[in-house]
């Protein structure tokens, strides 16, 4: 007897967006994609609208961006409440150091993080980074 539950549709539509390099921290940025990671994209939406962090604007516009990316693989897709957010990663960026200038002549360093988003979302909720999303093997 197969498990059907978790196993995931070999048909589902895939929007991707990636954001790279914004200037917000890694770890407040995690902060934001926990709240969204998993969720419908139309309450996922609505938690970004009203999240206070100031990551929750960017990956808002985000988000919209992958919804139109899978409107555009499927134009069957009619509005967000299809679909569901599978996957949400946030990596670290590249780093710039800066010096800030403090007693005696003495620099401190100050290093200025930046973050790699990246949101999948998918008409499957059963849908998963299993399925080798990179390569292309979605249609």
């Amino acid at each position: 007897m197969a498990n059907t539950e978790t196993t995931p549709a070999v048909d589902a539509v895939f929007g991707k967006a990636v954001l790279n390099d914004i200037r917000h921290t890694p770890q407040k940025a995690r902060r934001v994609i926990d709240l969204i990671r998993g969720e419908r994209v139309d309450n996922a939406l609505a938690t970004l609208k009203f999240a206070p962090q100031s990551a929750g604007a960017d990956i808002y516009t985000l988000l919209n961006s992958a919804v139109a990316n899978a409107k555009a693989k499927n134009p069957a897709i009619r509005d967000a409440s299809e679909l569901w957010v599978v996957e949400a990663l946030v990596d670290e960026g590249r780093t710039m150091k800066r010096f800030r200038p403090r007693a005696q002549g003495r620099g401190f360093r100050i290093l200025k993080r930046s973050s790699h988003i990246t949101v999948v979302v998918s008409d499957n909720k059963a849908a998963s980074k299993t399925m080798n999303i990179k390569k292309g093997a979605t249609k």
